[in-house]
């Protein structure tokens, strides 16, 4: 009689796990929108090596100090692309700091946001009772009030600075997470695998943090690449009107405020290139988010 053979297959190894993810990746990737994707790591680029790209000081005037138009006009340089602003500043370099600005609140203040909106939200979803009815009717409370209005009374009482822009933006949104989260907690809380992890003794930090919280992160993916866009929007607002970043730190919100007074003249390059600016990174942001959000959520994708 032949002997029976067991076949005896071995864990993954680290390093094919690593390739696993890496080729997960790789395809998800490839699967991006090709236009969303390029913007907006055509701007981190830009933002990254800045002070290589920057053909001026972006918080100096050009020497000789001089209005300079563009440069596709009578009088203009092209040591000064885009011209200058009203105090000599070259706005090409302007521009270009100007993302740097823009991405770090708006990343920083999303990714804050998030953390503490996706904690709430499990606790709240998980341990219901009290826990719940506090942190909703707080939720309740901000959601009622304009995120704009909000943000001009922060900005007002606290001191103005970029940290401050960030916990603005971190208290503004952390809402957005802490509602749909809770939702999404509601319905895993009465799952097999919680109920299995609470039977065999797992306490309920362990519960919500490892088992609940990786089952909601493609939730929390896509609510961040949808709240990046509203971020860097309601910076450049804030600092349009005076109460974000102070000058002369270079956003583009401060170049709109200062190109106020010139809206009706010739000098469009003040507000039509950081309007384009705000405009292409935003709507890159928001394509990518609804992308992530039909990719993610399987009833979206086999329609």
């Amino acid at each position: 009689m032949a002997s029976d053979q067991i076949l005896v297959t071995s864990p993954p190894s680290g390093v094919e796990q690593v390739s696993a993810v890496a080729h997960r990746s790789l395809s998800l990737l490839r699967e991006a929108p090709k236009l969303p994707v390029g913007i907006i790591l055509f701007v981190a680029l830009v933002a990254i090596f800045a002070p290589l790209l920057a053909p001026h000081d972006a918080e100096t005037s050009v020497k000789p100090i001089k209005i300079f138009a563009p440069a596709i006009y009578a009088g203009g340089t092209w040591d000064t692309a885009l011209g200058t602003d009203f105090q000599g500043r070259d706005i090409l370099s302007r521009l270009i700091y100007g993302a740097r600005t823009s991405l770090i609140i708006g990343l920083l203040g999303t990714v804050f946001a998030g953390m503490l909106g996706v904690t709430l939200g499990i606790v709240s979803g998980y341990m219901g009772g009290l826990w719940d009815q506090v942190i909703m009717r707080i939720t309740d409370a901000k959601l009622a009030l304009p995120s704009l209005v909000f943000g001009i009374f922060l900005a007002a009482v606290l001191s103005p600075g970029l940290w401050t822009i960030i916990l603005i933006l971190m208290i503004v949104f952390w809402t957005r997470y802490a509602r749909v989260i809770r939702g999404e907690v509601l319905s895993l809380r009465e799952r097999d695998f919680v109920k299995l992890a609470e039977v065999t003794g797992a306490g309920k930090i362990r519960v919500m943090f490892r088992h609940i919280l990786p089952n909601i992160m493609n939730t929390a993916m896509v609510l961040f690449s949808l709240t990046v866009g509203v971020a860097i929007i309601l910076e450049a607002s804030l600092s349009f009107l005076g109460v974000g970043v102070p000058p002369p730190t270079p956003t583009w919100g401060n170049m709109l405020a200062d190109a106020r007074p010139t809206l009706i003249s010739e000098r469009w390059t003040l507000t039509v290139a950081p309007g384009i600016c705000i405009m292409l990174l935003v709507l890159a942001a928001n394509l990518l988010g609804d992308w992530m959000r039909v990719r993610l959520d399987p009833q979206l994708r086999n329609r």
